[in-house]
């Protein structure tokens, strides 16, 4: 009993290493063009559209979020005005910040420590953690972000959610500049 309990420990130990080393790395997308400029990107009106969709795939929410860019400095400001399927209305401010080495780390009421932001030619990757509002209570979320900026007014946007390792659902997003 034992002894099948390691294999199949080991197992998912080897599995488990397996599926990470076959992930996405920012390296990956290095002069990829257009080059994902985020301040300039987002400087201004945009709009975009989305859903969130369990494990499974499952769609189980669609949205639309109105965004107001305002860039000062090395700092980009984002008003984000969320509307889901449902009614439900929600707000978001994120400042971000561009370091000297082009990484980036974003900050908003929601979000647990810091975000950081990498990116490599067309791609843009964030990493955070979001505290998640569900009923009553919430639920810190892991975010494995990855934005591509498909020409100067369309970025694509998916983003692979996580608890304890496993993942509870994604974001898929569609960013138009106006």
């Amino acid at each position: 009993m034992i002894l099948k309990r390691l294999k199949q420990w080991l197992w998912m130990l080897f599995a488990g290493v397996w599926l990470y080393g076959c992930s996405a790395s920012i390296e990956d997308y290095q002069g990829t063009k257009p080059d994902f400029e985020l301040f300039e990107y987002f400087e201004g009106d945009i709009i975009a559209w989305g859903m969130l969709q369990d494990r499974n795939g499952k769609q189980t929410r669609r949205f639309e979020v109105q965004i107001k860019g305002r860039v000062q400095g090395n700092l980009l400001t984002l008003e984000e005005d969320f509307v889901f399927d449902d009614g439900e209305k929600q707000h978001r401010t994120w400042v971000i910040t561009r370091n000297m080495d082009g990484h980036y780390i974003g900050n908003a009421d929601d979000v647990v420590g810091e975000a950081t932001g990498h990116v490599s030619g067309n791609d843009l990757n964030w990493k955070y953690v979001l505290r998640v509002p569900v009923d009553d209570t919430t639920y810190d979320i892991t975010f494995n972000d990855w934005m591509f900026r498909q020409d100067e007014k369309r970025v694509f946007n998916i983003a692979e959610m996580t608890k304890w390792g496993f993942s509870v659902g994604k974001v898929i997003l569609f960013f138009e500049k106006q």
